[in-house]
């Protein structure tokens, strides 16, 4: 049985969108592919989100930032934006069955010390882990299997 796919999608594809993808590749197990996209993609992933991944044990390192019109041709079951832009920019994908929208502040436009832009990624990050957890506890769930 082919996995669902889910894709994430935020603007520039260089924050939340990847703490997201990270979160829920980790929850879900084998149970879903799991792939982040922006509609202006940045070109890079922020060093700060790939540090405070780092510290709940995902490693995000090796991500890049990818173009949502890159996965036009691929059976997406689920889109779920993560920022207002995405969401009004977001097309139908061919084969899409769900499509969320859970909104997150976007901690690239932090401000302040080095710890306290920290502190804000590190808040941001824990707020899509509440979220991204539940829904792959759901998908487990729904199953009948325990969470990884």
């Amino acid at each position: 049985m082919e996995k669902p796919v889910v894709l994430i999608l935020c603007t520039g594809n260089s924050c939340r969108s990847h703490l997201a993808e990270g979160i829920l590749r980790a929850a879900a197990g084998d149970l879903l592919e799991v792939y982040s996209a922006g509609s202006k993609p940045a070109g890079y992933v922020r060093p700060k989100a790939i540090e405070v991944m780092r510290e709940i044990g995902v490693d995000i390192s090796a991500h890049t930032s990818k173009h949502m019109n890159d996965f036009l041709t691929r059976r997406v079951t689920t889109v779920i934006t993560v920022c207002g832009n995405a969401d009004q920019a977001c097309p139908i994908f061919p084969g899409q069955v769900n499509r969320y929208h859970w909104g997150f502040e976007d901690p690239a436009h932090a401000e302040g010390s080095d710890e306290e832009v920290l502190g804000v990624f590190r808040k941001v990050r824990d707020q899509i882990r509440l979220v991204f957890e539940a829904y792959a506890a759901g998908y487990w769930e729904a199953l009948g299997k325990p969470a990884v």
